[in-house]
């Protein structure tokens, strides 16, 4: 779940968006096609959930047109604002309950908004997250449903930037190598995650995605109006 978010938030800071988002793709797509494979409830999450999977895949492409029609320090900035809101909503403990017989419009609605978002910005989590977890899945059914939406998503930012001629092969060769670094962060993220009390790590990682958020928008911001 971190990889996405804070890699692309780094990468922001760094490169420009669409640069920042090709170069995510490969470790993103292998590490959350790990997550979304492991945990046993792939099949009854793929029922229950397949129509807001399909939106939420579908709509990236729609929100990808952004990266070539608007200025890309306006979408840098709405990244800074959807990292701050994810992160300030987790530290808030703010979550809400939908009850199962709303799902069927809920779903799909906060799909297609979360694949929109993801393809001007190239963050997964806003507010595709927050609907999963306010269905009340099981903890390891939760990691697999967030890798589910992941993996496709960005399986979506991969054809939006190569429909829009901003995926080139130097890009993708780069995000290769990008493997490598992440599998390693994978491996010893689950070696710290264990010394660490749930809270004080929910905490940590909530509170660094707000301050890089907040980072991003500013700069985005100071770009724009200079």
């Amino acid at each position: 779940m971190g990889l996405p978010a804070v890699s692309l938030g780094l990468l922001t800071i760094l490169l420009d968006l669409t640069s920042a988002m090709a170069l995510m793709l490969v470790p993103s797509l292998v590490t959350n096609i790990w997550q979304a494979t492991v945990g046993g409830y792939g099949k009854g999450i793929l029922t229950r959930l397949w129509l807001f999977y399909v939106l939420a895949f579908g709509a990236v492409w729609i929100g990808g047109h952004a990266l070539v029609i608007v200025d890309l320090a306006i979408l840098s900035a709405l990244l800074g604002i959807l990292l701050v809101l994810y992160g300030a909503s987790g530290l808030a403990n703010y979550g809400i309950t939908i009850e199962a017989r709303r799902e069927g419009w809920i779903g799909p609605s906060l799909g297609f908004v979360n694949g929109v978002f993801t393809g001007m910005t190239g963050s997964f989590s806003f507010p595709g997250v927050l609907y999963l977890q306010a269905l009340g899945l099981k903890r390891d059914e939760l990691i697999q449903a967030m890798g589910i939406l992941f993996a496709l998503s960005t399986l979506g930012v991969a054809v939006a930037l190569q429909s829009n001629a901003l995926l080139t092969v130097e890009l993708g060769m780069v995000s290769s190598v990008g493997l490598v670094p992440a599998v390693l962060g994978m491996y010893f993220g689950q070696r710290i995650r264990k010394r660490l009390s749930e809270e004080t790590f929910r905490r940590v990682f909530l509170g660094a995605l707000v301050l890089m958020g907040l980072y991003i928008g500013a700069s985005a911001s100071f770009k724009y109006f200079s």
